[in-house]
């Protein structure tokens, strides 16, 4: 066969293997990409009887929205202003959402209908946020307005999951024997907002509502409530709230404790030694503060005598004394401090014996140093527009623990030696001068709980450092 022949046939086999695979790659199959993620929240078509229909009869409303849609926790997020006796049937199907009223509808009446959080897409869950509802049974809608706002009294703080309400029984049980006229929720500020209200006098209340009964059951309730009915109008001021845990004054039952059964409940109740921990940091004592124990158990026995606080060269140290605190599990040693000064704690075995009658098993000693000057701030603030007639004070806060409470006698305040550390500044209105948070007391009294105002902005002490700020009030 020709060379030429030859060479043209095999350029002409390779052309059509490559069209070959050009052709097999062009006819892959690739999974489409579904574009961007839906974020949109089912939009309302249209709703029969309509939004903000007068003399309204019907026993049923259907909503249509723009896709399919669920509903998530109605009983939390739908609020029906009245309140109703009888809560209405929420039922969602494709793309419509039913309510069907079972309670009888009141005469010339406004009605809202909240749903908060509840509806949301199948797809992607999106929220149709505070879709509300509104009609009348009469001939005009009702228009009023009603904002405030709720703090809990202890810490200046808001609590969203405090509902408020307004009652028009101005009797005191109301609060424990009637629904709410109307209710309303807070915002993550503590922010609350009534619309569609009817003119008239309200009494008005804050609830935490955890068994959703809409009623003030337990003291273990944050409750607040206004100094004064609310008289509802064109133009209402805005209502502040404090809420508050009114003193449970019930007694405890402690519960018998049973027998240990484990091996190791056994071997735990068989270690007949009293173990106790402090609250030194690394080894170190604060110079402001006082050397405590704490104890799994209250204490039954206790001698001091049987206790020597030395320093280095263990010399007693004079002047310091012990005391034990209400619970008995705490022991508190109280002393001048000499600042960078090794002290030792030389503990006899029988210098104390828990409830369960565990001991030391011998002498023993705690060493410890004191920290410098140097590794503490001093303090500055200026408080500017702070009323003094109002007793405040100052309490400065870390977490939970309240690490200063001091009486403010001037709108400066200095402190040479601090920790250093972020702090929240709080302000306690101190209305009886007994230097704590007093709470409050509603029925029959009517005592309104002390105020704390919460300060926003933080305070950040660093050592060997003059730590200044300002704080607007």
């Amino acid at each position: 066969m020709n060379f030429r022949i030859i060479s043209t046939f095999v350029v002409f086999i390779a052309i059509i293997y490559l069209c070959i695979a050009v052709i097999a790659g062009c006819a892959q199959q690739i999974t489409p990409s579904g574009g961007p993620r839906d974020s949109l929240p089912p939009v309302l078509l249209g709703a029969v009887p309509a939004d903000s229909t007068r003399n309204f009869k019907a026993d049923k409303i259907t909503f249509y929205f723009s896709e399919y849609v669920q509903l998530d926790n109605v009983h939390d997020n739908l609020i029906v202003s009245p309140t109703p006796k009888i809560e209405p049937i929420v039922d969602a199907r494709l793309r419509t959402v039913t309510i069907k009223i079972k309670d009888t509808l009141e005469a010339n009446t406004t009605y809202l209908l909240n749903f908060g959080n509840a509806i949301k897409d199948i797809n992607e869950g999106n929220i149709a946020r505070n879709f509300t509802y509104l009609f009348t049974t009469g001939n005009r809608i009702d228009s009023l307005e009603l904002t405030g706002r709720v703090l809990l009294a202890q810490t200046g703080k808001s609590d969203s999951t405090l509902i408020v309400m307004l009652h028009r029984n101005k009797d005191d049980s109301a609060v424990i024997k009637e629904r709410p006229r109307y209710i309303a929720k807070l915002d993550s500020a503590g922010n609350f907002h009534f619309h569609n209200l009817p003119a008239g006098t309200f009494y008005l209340y804050a609830l935490k509502d955890d068994a959703g009964q809409k009623k003030y059951l337990s003291k273990k309730q944050f409750f607040g409530f206004a100094d004064q009915p609310v008289q509802i109008k064109s133009n209402n001021e805005p209502v502040n709230v404090y809420a508050y845990l009114e003193k449970d004054t019930t007694k405890t039952v402690l519960a018998t404790t049973a027998p240990p059964t484990s091996k190791k409940e056994k071997a735990k109740e068989q270690d007949k030694r009293l173990k106790f921990g402090n609250n030194l940091s690394s080894g170190s004592q604060d110079l402001l503060g006082n050397l405590e124990f704490n104890f799994p158990e209250p204490l039954k026995n206790f001698d001091s005598t049987k206790a020597r606080l030395t320093d280095e060269n263990f010399v007693s140290v004079a002047g310091y004394t012990f005391s034990r605190d209400s619970t008995g599990k705490k022991l508190i040693l109280k002393n001048k401090w000499i600042e960078n000064t090794a002290y030792n704690l030389i503990v006899d075995k029988d210098f104390a014996e828990d409830s369960t009658g565990k001991k030391i098993p011998r002498t023993d000693t705690l060493r410890f140093r004191t920290l410098r000057e140097a590794d503490y701030g001093k303090i500055h603030i200026i408080f500017n527009n702070l009323d003094l007639s109002k007793k405040p004070v100052l309490q400065l806060m870390q977490g939970e623990e309240m690490k200063l409470t001091e009486r403010l006698v001037s709108k400066e305040f200095n402190k040479l030696l601090f920790k250093p550390g972020d702090y929240e500044i709080k302000i306690l209105f101190d209305d009886n001068e007994n230097g704590v948070w007093d709470t409050g007391e509603f029925f029959g009294k009517h005592v309104q709980p002390e105020k704390v105002l919460a300060i926003k902005k933080p305070l950040t002490i660093k050592a060997n450092w003059d730590n200044e700020t300002i704080v607007d009030l």
